[in-house]
């Protein structure tokens, strides 16, 4: 079967992402396989297409338990022939699952890797006709690894027992020695490996001071109502005390951490996944293979242990492509933390902690683009000089002589604490520089301190930021607590006993910023989008299942831009498959229809927002190899017959070069100037700009991947021209 063709019906796509085709076809030609893909990347289609289009079984090896049932009824709400075997089944249910798999009535079966080494297991496994191995989670079995289970170790037998069986491996996170590692251990046979960029370009990477956390915490939260999100603590007392302060405060909370129970963990996990809870303030206990796809922010409440685990649960939000966001709360203090802990290490384990942190502490400390920090430390360069996703490129800072005002402030942390014998909050300082008249100064006869007045030539914010810089520095430190106060570190003491020259950072002032075109963002009609919502969680409640099963919040934003009023439009919509059709056209449509009678319907620029030049991502081997080809002058058909590939992905090489600015001066290599007049024209009359609509205007004489290309060099040239 056509490997688009079997895309479309299970899945609802009619492209692949970057790489998938690439891997999925050595992986029904029956080679092992190493796959290094971000979260969001399309990983589990890697082998879930091969498992369809094979006969026999795939085993997939995954480490929780918990997500098997949400993933397994993902598959099979799409009309794949899917189950898992875990302790979670009763006894009956067990046994009619054994005999579906002996009977071979499954593709796929998902299993927990101590369960599958079990002698009895691979001696019934030994009777089925196995297609393949995935091996999930695959940096588990490393002990370079940051997430290393012992369990994962005795998976390297699995060549002893099933010789023939070709191996899949796939990661989010691994650096070169752990994926040499899993290579190894796995015993992977000449395997081709492919690894996609580590960017996650949908995602916004933020470092705030960390002030008064709760409060920072609970405002970032309010401000996002309709979002859910992940917040990780570094110790299980903080994730309990989180959950329960955030949900006295309105916001629905569950703490996930190894101390609570197994039918605790499943409880909070669910709810978390089913939208019952909007927050789960976690260790990082929770997450790893996590499948709630609209994870809209991560913040890290406390320093992780490093960088690896940083992208790992940062990778956690936005899994679908939607923009969502990643806050780290950073504080010298947090940093004296780890060091303590790390002093009882023993030595060699200290020495590569230390390591890390000190990479942990440059990526929260830098002016440089932290994504591009994030990208070097796997060993990928960003090409551009700016991301313009991440606070440092947003607001870009400039550095001027701060001692003057780094003196008042610390000389008056110094003498509050001095004069009361304990410290206050950022802002109760702020108002004594400033000598505001309140109470809580009035009080505690702070007006008669020495400092009293003397900023008052400076705003309330800038002094805020000039406390939240200090605070970075690690001049001030932050007590832990609710309501944190303020103290001089042994190094702020220093530098005001001395007066130590101290520079500081401000925020460039930039006239009419423009805003930044948030990538993955689908510009929708968003009452209509809150009412599909709606009625996919009523529909995932009737069948106990989680609401992305039905649909992601991806494919929801399309209905709600396209209106699609009769099936074969339904079909239309990304992400609708033929089992889908079947289950859910009706009740969609029937909801679109409803709204139009009371709403008007309303019309999207193709990216629904300002118009920015794409972002230049970094081509990946087999781009590259394509672009090559193209360059020397090869036609696209000519490429798709000699690499094995359907021309839509050799377009989608292209198209990723063009973005990327490999291909500036390439127009006409595609189009003459009466066909640019003629697509440009239909282009103007489907005012939606929907692909399928405007190839059907134009008698289907261009592939979609034909129109893709025109659509990125026109995007690039107004671009150009509004620069």
């Amino acid at each position: 079967m056509d490997l688009i063709a079997t895309l479309k019906k299970h899945f609802g796509y009619d492209q692949f992402r970057p790489l998938q085709e690439e891997i999925i076809r050595d992986a029904l030609a029956g080679r092992d396989v190493f796959v290094l893909m971000p979260t969001g990347g399309g990983k589990s289609l890697c082998f879930q297409l091969p498992a369809l289009m094979r006969d026999g079984l795939t085993i997939v090896v995954s480490p929780l338990i918990s997500l098997m049932k949400d993933q397994v009824d993902a598959l099979q709400t799409s009309g794949i022939p899917a189950t898992y075997l875990n302790s979670t089944l009763d006894r009956d249910e067990s046994k009619a699952r054994w005999r579906g798999l002996h009977r071979g009535e499954y593709r796929m079966l998902y299993v927990a890797p101590e369960r599958l080494m079990l002698e009895t297991f691979l001696e019934r496994a030994l009777n089925w006709r196995i297609a393949q191995f995935a091996i999930d989670e695959a940096h588990c079995i490393s002990e370079w690894g940051h997430d290393f289970r012992p369990e994962y170790r005795d998976l390297k037998k699995l060549r002893e027992h099933f010789p023939d069986a070709p191996v899949i491996a796939l990661t989010a996170t691994a650096t070169e020695r752990v994926r040499a590692d899993i290579v190894k251990q796995l015993k992977l046979r000449e395997p081709r490996c492919y690894v996609a960029s580590f960017d996650r370009p949908n995602l916004t990477y933020r470092v705030v001071p960390k002030t008064a956390p709760y409060e920072q915490l609970l405002a970032f939260i309010r401000s996002r109502p309709d979002n859910s999100g992940i917040v990780y603590c570094a110790s299980r007392k903080s994730t309990e005390s989180l959950a329960r302060n955030l949900s006295e405060d309105g916001i629905s909370a569950k703490p996930y951490h190894a101390g609570l129970t197994s039918s605790e963990r499943t409880k909070h996990q669910e709810a978390f996944l089913r939208d019952d809870v909007r927050v789960v303030t976690a260790t990082i206990a929770f997450g790893m293979g996590i499948n709630k796809p609209n994870v809209r922010f991560v913040v890290h409440y406390d320093l992780p242990k490093n960088l690896e685990s940083y992208y790992q649960e940062t990778g956690r939000a936005g899994r679908d492509g939607l923009p969502s966001e990643c806050v780290l709360l950073f504080s010298a203090s947090d940093v004296a933390k780890q060091i303590h802990f790390i002093d009882e290490k023993s030595e060699s384990e200290a020495r590569i902690a230390r390591a890390q942190l000190q990479q942990m502490v440059h990526y929260a400390e830098t002016r440089e683009c932290r994504r591009m920090t994030l990208l070097r430390y796997f060993g990928e360069e960003f090409a551009e000089p700016s991301c313009d996703g991440c606070d440092n490129c947003l607001t870009p800072r400039e550095t001027f002589d701060g001692t003057i005002p780094a003196q008042k402030f610390l000389s008056c942390v110094h003498r509050i604490l001095a004069k009361s014998g304990f410290g206050f909050g950022l802002n109760h300082v702020v108002d004594v520089l400033r000598g505001a008249d309140t109470e809580a100064i009035r009080q505690r006869s702070h007006n008669e301190l020495s400092t009293y007045g003397i900023g008052h030539d400076l705003k309330r914010e800038s002094w805020q930021a000039i406390g939240r810089e200090l605070l970075r520095l690690g001049l001030v430190e932050c007590a832990p607590g609710r309501f944190a106060t303020l103290s001089l570190t042994p190094a702020g003491l220093e530098t005001l006993r001395t007066r130590t020259p101290v520079t500081l950072t401000k925020q460039v002032d930039i006239a009419e910023r423009a805003a930044r075109s948030r990538i993955g963002a689908i510009a929708c009609d968003e009452l209509l989008f809150e009412q599909l919502r709606g009625l996919r969680r009523r529909l995932a409640d009737e069948r106990d299942v989680p609401a992305y099963v039905i649909f992601s919040d991806v494919t929801l934003r399309e209905m709600a831009r396209n209106y699609p009023a009769t099936p074969t439009e339904f079909r239309r919509i990304p992400g609708v498959g033929e089992q889908k059709l079947k289950d859910f056209a009706e009740p969609f449509l029937s909801e679109i229809r409803a709204y139009l009678t009371t709403n008007e319907r309303r019309t999207f620029t193709e990216d629904g927002g300002p118009l920015r030049p794409p972002r230049r991502a970094r081509l990946n081997d087999s781009q590259l190899e394509t672009l090559r080809r193209f360059q020397r002058g090869d036609a696209v058909e000519d490429i798709a017959r000699a690499r094995g590939f359907v021309r839509s992905t050799i377009y989608g090489h292209l198209l990723a070069a063009i973005e990327s600015g490999k291909l500036p001066q390439a127009r006409q290599r595609f189009f003459t100037p009466a066909q640019e007049k003629e697509i440009a024209a239909a282009f103007q009359r489907i005012s939606d700009g929907n692909l399928v609509d405007v190839t059907a205007l134009l008698g289907n004489k261009y592939d979609i991947g034909e129109l893709r290309i025109f659509r990125a060099f026109a995007a690039h040239s107004r671009a150009q021209s509004q620069r």
